[in-house]
């Protein structure tokens, strides 16, 4: 499903916060990445959801070599997969609506009419009331948020489900809630997962098996 051989990626002109990182994630399989604050995981994650483009080193979706990255990588490609960040009120537009925010992938992608009946039965099932939709970030608390930004990381039904942290900022029983969904859209879709984190705890519940930071990248 993912494969990423000799990453090295960093920022501008500084030096690499990754060198040369290997990981292989398995169709369906849900894999967590277990490092501490600060160590490049983030990055790496980025490189995964095609967000961010290394240095070098090669990614491989799907069976897929990625020649492009961002809005430069195939819309075939960026569609499978999902991301949802560590901090919601980085990654959600203040401007939008919670309703906008979920559909944001739909309209992105052309596919705006499917936004009536795929946001309702989204924000339904990650636990967002009918009457939170009008509201912006801004009205909402980060659980909400993040609740809507799962939705909108789900819309276009991703073969790959990249979590960053998605449940850092959260209360046990938002993050237990979240979990919930993001396992009952797995076993339903056979979507794979990334999720990072530094809490071995939830990663070793959540996932089938964990990789430590130390063990794929150059010491």
């Amino acid at each position: 499903m993912l494969e990423l051989h000799g990453i090295t990626a960093g920022y501008d002109r500084g030096a690499p916060v990754v060198r040369d990182a290997h990981l292989t994630l398995e169709p369906g399989e849900a894999l967590g990445l277990l490092g501490p604050s600060g160590c490049g995981k983030s990055t790496l994650a980025r490189v995964a959801a095609l967000l961010h483009r290394p240095e070098r080193g090669t990614v491989v979706l799907g069976g897929r070599t990625v020649t492009g990255f961002r809005h430069r990588a195939p819309r075939a490609l960026r569609v499978r997969v999902g991301v949802v960040f560590q901090q919601p009120r980085l990654s959600a537009d203040p401007r939008l609506t919670l309703r906008d925010l979920v559909a944001e992938p739909l309209r992105a992608t052309g596919r705006r009419a499917e936004a009536a009946s795929l946001v309702p039965e989204l924000t339904e099932r990650v636990g967002l009331g009918a009457d939170l939709l009008t509201r912006r970030p801004h009205e909402v608390s980060d659980g909400q948020l993040q609740r809507a930004c799962l939705a909108r990381a789900l819309v276009l039904r991703p073969s790959l489900l990249v979590c960053d942290e998605m449940t850092a900022m959260l209360d046990a029983s938002t993050t237990a809630a979240l979990v919930s969904v993001v396992e009952e859209y797995r076993a339903r879709s056979g979507a794979a997962l990334l999720s990072v984190g530094h809490d071995p705890v939830l990663l070793g519940r959540w996932c089938d098996r964990t990789a430590l930071w130390s063990e794929i990248v150059e010491n």
